[in-house]
């Protein structure tokens, strides 16, 4: 029996983290640090219309945000419920899953600079087609029924809201005992993710040895031949792509070594970039959306989210290749033995190994939680995903030994 793909397989999976594990850290450093720094009061303060400066502050507060789907969802929920309007906490939404910082720095390490460009303007495109789209149609008898049923429910709020300071942030950033309450958030950040991630990274290594690119060619027509794809074939790997990532159900941050395992194998930038794009739309988001708006609601978010996904991706791919800027096919992964080599990434890796350490003795000092309970999640789906992130460690432990 040849067990070498297997092998194979998890050292894939492996090495992508690898490449990614100091990206990882330094977008949740930032993205803790701004959430310790800028109070989730103010943003909910300042989001309660849906005008044009509600809108702008949304996205740059769903920018400075948390990239975690499922963080993001219960943030979105929280300024719903105090009084944002359905634009702005949606702007939010979008913003904090397609426009946070860490998602680019892991972009760029797998994909490249125009997937890195195509990330940030696709997040603003998105903005705006969900803008447009829902002033159009919005059920506003739906969404006030909605919030006047929701108004007095007891609902997520975070976890940290009694410890909010008075204090400035110029004081904060001077204060030991606020950076403690940052690596606490650090570490939540990465209880948040873990499931994701492993899971994310294990299906990409599999997908990248086992299966064949004629099933590619099959899932994305035209893949399989030279020709620039024309508008219906874009259009196709448009759809198809949010279809993927409603199979998959993985968050954003994992699902971009498979975005690049997609896209090694000859799948277009419309398609990658919808692929990237939908992380919103994957059932356990539509589930949870269902259990605090009703399914109504949640299905008709989805549906324009749907709409928005699929119109960015094809504007994106015809702007690029008016501009003759749309990316050249990626080569297969390295060679084993370049994977793991004594270069800048090894040392940006031990450099965040030490930065974890030193946030969580600031945490520990500080008398703060590094959020271990929170590393299973609640609810039935998170208990899944954990399982099934237990099974990959599981599998990528079989493959090391197997060698």
């Amino acid at each position: 029996m040849n067990l070498s793909p297997w092998h194979e397989a998890s050292l894939t999976t492996l090495s992508y983290f690898w490449k990614a594990f100091w990206a990882f850290c330094l977008g949740y450093l930032i993205s803790a640090a701004i959430q310790i720094f800028v109070t989730r009061e103010r943003m909910q303060r300042a989001m309660g219309t849906t005008g044009a400066k509600s809108v702008a502050l949304a996205t740059f507060f769903g920018f400075i945000s948390s990239s975690c789907s499922f963080a993001a969802l219960a943030t979105t929920r929280t300024l719903f419920r105090k009084g944002a309007g359905l634009i702005p906490s949606l702007a939010f939404l979008l913003a904090s899953t397609n426009l946070v910082i860490e998602l680019g720095i892991v972009i760029a390490i797998f994909l490249g600079w125009q997937f890195i460009v195509g990330e940030y303007a696709g997040g603003i495109l998105l903005i705006l087609a969900m803008i447009g789209v829902v002033k159009l149609s919005e059920p506003r008898a739906l969404v006030e029924r909605v919030r006047r049923r929701i108004r007095d429910r007891a609902g997520e709020e975070g976890g940290d809201q009694g410890k909010e300071r008075a204090l400035g942030w110029k004081r904060k950033i001077r204060s030991r005992r606020e950076w403690g309450r940052v690596g606490s958030k650090y570490f939540m950040e990465w209880m948040m993710v873990w499931k994701d991630v492993t899971v994310g990274f294990t299906v990409a290594g599999i997908i990248a040895v086992f299966v064949p690119r004629a099933f590619f060619e099959w899932l994305f027509v035209g893949t399989g031949s030279n020709a620039v794809p024309g508008f219906w074939t874009t259009l196709e790997h448009a759809l198809v792509g949010p279809l993927a990532a409603f199979f998959t159900f993985i968050g954003s941050m994992g699902n971009i070594p498979l975005a690049a395992v997609l896209f090694t194998n000859g799948v277009s930038f419309a398609g990658i970039m919808a692929f990237i794009f939908s992380d919103l739309i994957v059932f356990p988001v539509l589930r949870l959306n269902a259990r605090f708006y009703g399914w109504r609601l949640a299905l008709y978010i989805a549906a324009v989210f749907l709409l928005c996904i699929v119109v960015s991706a094809l504007a994106l791919h015809w702007s690029f290749a008016t501009l003759d800027l749309l990316p050249r096919q990626q080569t297969a992964p390295a060679a084993a033995s370049d994977r793991f080599a004594l270069n800048h990434t090894f040392w940006l890796n031990l450099g965040a190994l030490v930065l974890s350490a030193g946030l969580a003795w600031l945490a520990r000092r500080s008398g703060e939680s590094l959020g271990i309970a929170m590393a299973a999640g609640r609810g039935w789906i998170e208990k899944l995903l954990a399982a099934l992130a237990v099974l990959a460690l599981v599998w990528l432990a079989g493959g090391l030994l197997v060698a």
